[in-house]
């Protein structure tokens, strides 16, 4: 269960990066982030939110 944001982003992170299509550059700002994976980050949001992983609260909140 994650209680933090920090939490949030290191995992999403984590299992992005694995991803083999996936060849960062270097991280950026979410502003910055190509929409791919600003909509990867909140479709992980929102299944960490189904599956009881973060709390309502956190996933409103919660920026990549």
């Amino acid at each position: 269960m994650f209680t933090t944001q920090k939490q949030v982003r290191a995992a999403f992170w984590a299992d992005f990066e694995a991803r083999p299509d996936y060849v960062p550059q270097f991280r950026r700002s979410q502003n910055l982030c190509p929409v791919d994976t600003r909509c990867a980050f909140v479709d992980y949001v929102d299944s960490l939110a189904r599956d009881g992983q973060i709390s309502e609260a956190l996933a409103a909140r919660v920026t990549l």
